[in-house]
């Protein structure tokens, strides 16, 4: 009885330290901190395009002196129409509050995807359980891709038939003339997005879908339908906006536009939604100068690539696997 105590009382062997995971952050700059400061940051945006403006300026205004002289030739000939701007605006809103209440993932989680579930016990290739967070996005795409295109343009054909929807962007003859601008708008935006992917709210923000860490064809499948989202993101606001105003409007069309397009990145990190001001008046401006929204689509989807890249990158989350795992 009394060895039990004994040994029970006796000092017991050290053990091994345990080992703890640590993780070595990243030095903070003072830079970052700076970036960081509330203040800072909030005030930041305000020199920074008022140093862009007059280089915006310089490079657009003879393309915003055509589109005034255009719109002064139209009101001198008497085909200045009030109708067009208020029909184009009303569209714009309603369009942008349906998706605001019907586009997001709070509606699909409370409609589509119980009928999705349904239907997925009968078809199994769905796999709803693997690609629940893909098939929300493909109806947020699909419902861009319906306000977007097809409600603006059948009903602007229907309000103004001799509008023709080739002339609101999709024309491609002289695109590869203004090719050049294309690059020089990369090297102008790219500089700009190295500064924004310094954020910390950068890297948990994109990309939209998750899952793209998982495997390469669910990135690929993700860049796919954010693709044509912005396909037609650039038809709405950089070809039938601008179309239907630039005749009334003149070159304040291009900023006009710019207000609604600024407001869809509320939600998005700040100094992204402040340089949605700037891309929707240069690509608006672009568009205007080269008749046409491809260019604008080539930088926008450039962008967007390269954002969801150094997003995964910097949190060492890009894929390691062509599919997803079973």
């Amino acid at each position: 009885m009394f060895g039990g105590v004994t040994a029970w009382l006796a000092p017991k062997p050290a053990e091994e330290p345990l080992g703890l995971l640590v993780r070595q952050l990243h030095e903070v700059s003072f830079f970052d901190l700076a970036l960081d400061y509330p203040p800072i940051k909030a005030l930041l945006p305000l020199p920074v395009l008022a140093a862009l403006a007059p280089v915006v300026w310089w490079f657009f205004r003879d393309t915003w002196r055509s589109l005034e002289t255009e719109a002064a030739l139209r009101r001198s000939e008497g085909s200045h129409n009030y109708a067009r701007p208020a029909a184009c605006l009303v569209i714009t809103a309603v369009v942008l509050t349906l998706q605001e209440y019907y586009g997001g993932r709070s509606f699909f989680d409370r409609t589509v995807q119980p009928w999705l579930g349904e239907l997925s016990r009968s078809h199994k290739w769905l796999k709803l359980e693997r690609y629940d967070e893909y098939y929300g996005y493909c109806w947020w795409v699909l419902a861009r891709v319906v306000g977007y295109v097809f409600i603006p343009l059948p009903l602007w054909k229907l309000l103004f038939p001799r509008d023709r929807l080739l002339d609101m962007g999709l024309r491609v003859r002289g695109f590869f003339t203004h090719f050049w601008v294309y690059g020089m708008c990369l090297a102008i935006v790219v500089p700009v997005m190295l500064l924004i992917a310094s954020q910390p709210d950068f890297g948990t923000y994109y990309p939209f879908y998750k899952q793209s860490s998982r495997s390469y064809s669910d990135w690929a499948m993700w860049e796919a339908i954010y693709w044509v989202q912005f396909f037609a993101l650039e038809l709405f606001f950089r070809g039938w906006m601008l179309a239907a105003l630039r005749g009334s409007l003149g070159a304040a069309a291009i900023f006009v536009m710019a207000v609604p397009y600024c407001m869809i990145h509320y939600g998005k990190p700040y100094l992204e939604a402040h340089a949605a001001i700037v891309a929707g008046v240069v690509l608006g401006s672009l568009a205007m100068r080269t008749r046409s929204i491809y260019a604008g689509f080539l930088v926008h989807i450039t962008v967007a690539f390269l954002m969801d890249f150094l997003a995964l990158w910097r949190r060492a989350a890009l894929p390691t696997s062509l599919w997803p795992h079973a």
